[in-house]
């Protein structure tokens, strides 16, 4: 009951921020938006909310890690929940790491190879919808 209830007010909150700040004000959603759904992703993880003792628990929380995230929105100040017992990394970091990895190396590997930045453009603008420059 009380979970739904903090639920609720991080829900009005979000959607305060969306409304206040419009376009302008995405940094800070989506800050708040991702910390929320690593906390719920770490109570699905570990069977149980934070300070509960129940009989399916498989880790505890223990605390949360900084992390600074580059978006095309803005910097990103993450709190990244960590856990006592499991190995756990939230999904929803973890994804765009790797992607974004990949995709900076294959850029580089077709300058190396020494494809013309011209060509690079064109299959960025094809593959993911965004162009790069020089």
């Amino acid at each position: 009951m009380i979970s739904d209830i903090s639920e609720c007010k991080i829900i009005a909150e979000i959607l305060e921020g969306l409304i206040k700040g419009g376009t302008d004000n995405f940094a800070p959603v989506i800050e708040k938006l991702l910390n929320e759904l690593m906390k719920i992703e770490r109570k699905k993880c570990i069977w149980a909310e934070s300070y509960e003792r129940t009989e399916e628990r498989k880790g505890y929380s223990n605390g949360f890690k900084d992390k600074t995230l580059s978006t095309r929105s803005g910097l990103l100040k993450l709190k990244i929940p960590q856990v006592r017992g499991l190995k756990f990394y939230p999904s929803c970091l973890e994804k765009g790491c790797r992607s974004e990895r990949a995709l900076k190396l294959a850029i580089a590997e077709m300058y190396v190879q020494g494809v013309s930045t011209r060509r690079i453009k064109q299959i960025t603008e094809e593959l993911c919808g965004f162009d790069i420059s020089a």
